[in-house]
């Protein structure tokens, strides 16, 4: 007996109060996110789960919004950002988890990767500001406890990273447990 394919969801949204500053040029530029509306809809048509990346000033705010039964997650980035206006170098991101199956492997709920701002991936044509690396990426797979076969949507793929590690993370050999 085969397990149900799961569909779940990845939202990336423009961290608030930062959209139009950071994507107001990009083709894709929708205005400020809601996301009391972003996390109704996670919850509405993806019962198989999601997470959802934010900052670390709006978490509090984002929490609000989201059930009590989620698990907040970080991705700790080796390199930073410089200050932003208030001399604090914000080194890490909360990922919020919301009803994701427990991994098939043990799985930190941490990843420690470089954003791609701060490598030679941000000098490629096309770079969109906040894009997730390819390590990010796949810790967050392992996290969701995503299978192969299972979909993932990603609700905000701006520069198509997520997109192109999930087909990478999918064709991968595995190891039969």
């Amino acid at each position: 007996m085969s397990e149900r394919t799961l569909t779940m969801a990845y939202a990336d949204p423009p961290y608030p109060g930062q959209s139009e500053r950071l994507y107001g040029d990009h083709p894709d530029y929708a205005g400020e996110v809601d996301h009391h509306e972003l996390v109704c809809d996670l919850l509405a048509r993806y019962p198989d789960g999601w997470a959802l990346s934010t900052s670390v000033r709006a978490l509090p705010a984002v929490l609000r919004h989201c059930p009590d039964r989620v698990l907040v997650c970080c991705w700790l980035k080796r390199a930073t950002s410089p200050p932003m206006g208030d001399n604090r170098m914000y080194s890490w991101e909360p990922v919020v988890l919301c009803d994701t199956p427990n991994p098939t492997s043990p799985t930190r709920i941490h990843c420690e990767a470089n954003a791609d701002q701060y490598t030679f991936r941000a000098k490629r044509e096309g770079y969109v500001v906040g894009a997730k690396p390819r390590a990010f990426s796949f810790w967050l797979f392992d996290a969701m406890g995503l299978r192969p076969t299972d979909e993932l949507v990603d609700v905000f793929p701006g520069s198509g990273a997520v997109g192109e590690a999930w087909a990478e993370w999918r064709a991968q050999e595995r190891l039969a447990v």
